[in-house]
């Protein structure tokens, strides 16, 4: 008995850390500093765990950067596929915007956006970083030019906007917010960029 026991024993030390809580905390880290100035002193304090937990867990640092871009696309970029649901698209870009103020003058996280600064940051020993970044970037792009186009043929744009270049256009505002926020914009100047962006809509 005691060996077919032994046997359904769970094999090695349990895990001492709750993983979705240091995925997290290494989020606000690479957050903060971007891919490269994320130290893995830096990760391994905030998480709470040593060097060989993090590798057991996560992977090397590439792998977790890209969890943590995972959960951040997950949690904190959830209202860009709430906006594209919207049935005009002037609601749309006014909840795009919205969310994205929302999400930068929150007092919980870090300020501006996780690819803006990874993408930006990013020196030639990271450029497999930066292109995933950059990829998963024209993949959110392709999906709003998409709606947009949907808009056009319903009739709720007018005929001669490309909506490639409108979604080109989102983008640098949202883009823009998010670098005026992380450089210490108030929420004041912040809303009047969105409410610059709203009077210029070409939608009804």
């Amino acid at each position: 008995m005691e060996s077919v026991l032994a046997c359904l024993a769970p094999k090695g030390r349990p895990r001492e850390f709750d993983i979705d809580e240091a995925l997290t905390a290494a989020l606000r880290v690479f957050w903060r500093r971007g891919y490269e100035g994320a130290s893995m002193a830096e990760l391994t304090s905030e998480m709470g765990i040593a060097k060989p937990s993090l590798y057991a867990a996560f992977g090397n640092k590439e792998e977790l950067f890209k969890k943590a871009l995972d959960l951040y696309e997950r949690e904190k970029m959830a209202y860009m596929a709430e906006a594209l649901k919207e049935p005009t698209s002037r609601q749309m870009a006014e909840q795009l915007l919205m969310g994205a103020l929302a999400m930068q003058t929150s007092s919980c996280d870090p300020k501006g956006c996780l690819g803006v600064i990874s993408s930006v940051a990013c020196g030639q020993e990271a450029s497999p970083i930066r292109d995933c970044v950059i990829e998963r970037q024209k993949s959110s792009r392709n999906a709003l030019i998409a709606r947009l186009e949907d808009y056009q043929r319903d009739g709720d744009l007018p005929a001669d906007i490309e909506p490639e270049a409108l979604a080109r256009y989102m983008t640098a505002v949202l883009q823009g917010l998010s670098v005026q926020a992380g450089a210490g914009a108030s929420v004041q100047e912040l809303k009047s960029l969105v409410d610059m962006a709203m009077r210029t809509w070409p939608g009804r």
